[in-house]
């Protein structure tokens, strides 16, 4: 593009005169660069695609059906706004039946989202003042605080780590920061550590709350994908209600990732912010596929059945990694697995590489071996290993997973 008088008018907050102009490549078009890359030196291969973020397969099919009927019917076609009752109720018969909160107001307690990334970013309009602080777990998802640096906030960072669980350590937050800060931001299950949250963590985080006068946003978009037990909302924390609120999301639980729907719970006011900011933003989610995800959400069974598959491809994946060395342990929940990144990789030939981080790793292994992860270098160097692989049938998985075997057969990694 050719510059002109539009250049000098972008917004600092996405990068000012110097917008379009920087060379820096966000890390999942990298990968995308580099998938295509190895398609063109490899044509007709497979790659294994370990890397994506979503689920594999569709929605089940009765939900398409509810979203077929639910199309149908006139008094759906118009905007919803801030939704109607349906969704709102059968959010709230969720919590209480599958996660264990009760006495959640459905018409103030509860309100739909177009997703949780749409959450995400416009919860910081309501609270975030320049100068203000929140703080937000790393690695993790930015998009809250993008759009708390949009407002001109601050993101102080709080590093996870296996040696804590890859839950954050709160009193390690600097004095000087807790007087600035605001909110809050975590995700459990974890994206991308697999982690999860415990009681005592979400106890000690209300009081943390309580204590410095924080909003707690919890991300919950993995919460209903548990290998075992029932799933952990911070909501059913005594005292939980009183600091924040819970995102939920159809996308990841109910394999309604390219519908857009979920619902944010919690503290009234703060549902009532986001509602008021909402309706300056969008006009709402089809009510149609509001009820769809109604109708998921009061059969949690479907997402009992897609946690179980998740499970399966879990126990697999763990036997290929560490069979090659690496040190994988199955996560309680989530469909990721995050591993140590090797140092080092030696193959059966005797050549040797050496690797500078986990973005080394995750290029060498699409580059020569056509396997795709996602590459993380925060809180030290990791690799991010997906079960939402394209597979048929477990036969199919199973094909992939030997697969994935084989090629990492003729290396050695240094750890």
């Amino acid at each position: 593009m050719s510059d002109s008088y539009i250049q000098s008018l972008f917004a600092e907050r996405i990068g000012g005169r110097q917008y379009g102009r920087t060379n820096a490549i966000y890390k999942f078009e990298k990968i995308k660069r580099a998938k295509r890359a190895a398609l063109a030196a490899h044509p007709g291969a497979e790659i294994l695609d370990l890397g994506v973020g979503e689920p594999d397969e569709m929605a089940f099919g009765e939900v398409v059906l509810e979203l077929h009927r639910e199309a149908l019917k006139p008094e759906n076609r118009g905007y919803a706004d801030n939704g109607d009752a349906v969704l709102k109720q059968a959010a709230a018969r969720y919590l209480d039946r599958v996660c264990g909160v009760k006495d959640l107001n459905p018409d103030t307690e509860v309100i739909h989202s177009i997703g949780s990334k749409a959450a995400l970013s416009i919860l910081p309009a309501a609270f975030v003042n320049p100068g203000e602080v929140v703080l937000m777990t790393t690695p993790g998802y930015p998009v809250f605080g993008t759009h708390a640096r949009y407002y001109g906030g601050l993101v102080h960072h709080l590093p996870l780590i296996e040696a804590n669980g890859f839950l954050p350590d709160l009193e390690a937050v600097p004095r000087e920061v807790l007087v600035k800060a605001k909110a809050l931001v975590l995700n459990y299950p974890n994206n991308p550590t697999g982690a999860s949250a415990t009681p005592e963590f979400f106890a000690a985080v209300v009081a943390f709350a309580q204590r410095h006068h924080l909003i707690v946003i919890h991300d919950a978009a993995y919460a209903a994908l548990v290998f075992e037990g029932k799933p952990l909302s911070f909501l059913a924390t005594p005292g939980a209600k009183e600091v924040g609120v819970e995102l939920h999301s159809a996308s990841k639980s109910l394999n309604m990732t390219g519908w857009r729907c979920g619902f944010v719970a919690g503290n009234e006011w703060i549902v009532k912010a986001y509602g008021d900011v909402k309706d300056n933003t969008d006009s709402g989610q089809f009510l149609a596929i509001q009820h769809a995800a109604a109708y998921g959400f009061d059969h949690p069974e479907i997402t009992q059945r897609i946690a179980a598959k998740y499970s399966r491809r879990m126990d697999a994946l763990v036997r290929v990694l560490r069979g090659a060395g690496f040190s994988a342990r199955k996560p309680q929940g989530s469909f990721f697995l995050y591993v140590p990144a090797p140092r080092a990789a030696t193959h059966t030939s005797g050549s040797r590489l050496e690797f500078r981080s986990a973005e080394d790793v995750s290029q060498w292994l699409i580059t020569e071996k056509l396997i795709s992860t996602v590459p993380w270098d925060d809180a030290g160097a990791y690799l991010r290993f997906s079960v939402t692989f394209l597979a048929r049938d477990p036969a199919d998985e199973a094909r992939v997973l030997d697969e994935l075997a084989a090629r990492l057969g003729d290396v050695r990694f240094e750890f």
